[in-house]
């Protein structure tokens, strides 16, 4: 259920969307379609994958014609093949033919992204491991990712810096250290009422240490940890605190990763190494 806050993110972005591609006017459609001329098209799907998008296409097209109607066929998160027809959409011929490349782009790239993480997902399932996205996102674009990486069966990790602190090495060295970054994390949450997570990286099983030594903190991540030292720093946590293995995940590693009994994984590439599914939306 989109929330006022995710309406207000959607519709901005459409705005957005539409001032780069349209600007003054759609002078192909303007110049021989009649303004009041109403017209059909289907999402043909042309790779096998995880369907992601429908919902913000409704959105879409509901921006640029209230009187649109639509029939779904396939709904987000449903498995998809060559040649299935996702949806049938009538509107405004004009509004339609707007629309098109903007449902089109979005919907490739959220595609995508669901499918590739729905494959992570699949490589753990034995696991109770969770499978997260990071900030690693296409700018102006994260919120639309994220939404797709749900689709697909992951869970989302902060989506900005204002959601989450999390102290990585950069931080942690300029603050002089593991105990120090801590120490001044805290004050700063207390101070300015702060009701976030504290999520701490480290680099070695050293780091573990100094973290489990700390207050206050409720995630340690295991940066590019060796299989053998993620399992050790797994069972020195022994569930104190939250668990998360991040750096290099793919999915040949990714089930190993998930075997040490870490609770959660990050996995850059959801987000940023993805493939584009093929779809066209064609009129009928």
């Amino acid at each position: 259920m989109l929330t006022i806050a995710d309406e207000q993110i959607i519709h901005q972005f459409i705005e957005q969307a539409f001032q780069e591609d349209v600007q003054n006017g759609d002078y192909s459609s303007l110049s021989c379609i009649p303004a009041n001329a109403r017209g059909k098209a289907i999402l043909k799907v042309k790779e096998n994958g995880i369907l992601a998008g429908v919902e913000l296409a409704k959105i879409i097209f509901k921006f640029l014609d209230e009187n649109y109607t639509i029939k779904i066929f396939k709904n987000d998160g449903d498995k998809i093949a060559v040649g299935d027809i996702a949806f049938e959409v009538a509107c405004n011929t004009q509004a339609l033919l707007k629309a098109e490349r903007l449902v089109l782009n979005c919907m490739q790239r959220m595609c995508g992204v669901a499918t590739l993480t729905n494959q992570y997902i699949a490589a753990i399932a034995h696991t109770n491991a969770k499978v997260l996205d990071t900030r690693k996102t296409t700018p102006l674009f994260r919120y639309f990712e994220k939404w797709a990486v749900r689709i697909g069966g992951g869970y989302n990790h902060r989506f900005g810096l204002y959601d989450r602190m999390m102290l990585k090495d950069n931080h942690i060295d300029f603050a002089g250290g593991i105990k120090q970054a801590i120490e001044k994390a805290n004050q700063y949450r207390a101070a300015n009422n702060l009701q976030i997570p504290l999520e701490v990286e480290t680099r070695n099983l050293e780091e573990v240490h100094q973290v489990l030594a700390g207050e206050n903190v409720q995630r340690i991540m295991f940066d590019n940890f060796k299989l053998v030292d993620l399992k050790s720093g797994v069972e020195l946590v022994n569930h104190k605190i939250e668990t998360e293995a991040s750096g290099g995940v793919t999915l040949q590693t990714i089930t190993a990763i998930a075997e040490t009994g870490v609770q959660f994984i990050s996995v850059g590439a959801l987000t940023h190494h993805y493939t584009s599914l093929d779809l066209s939306l064609k009129a009928v």
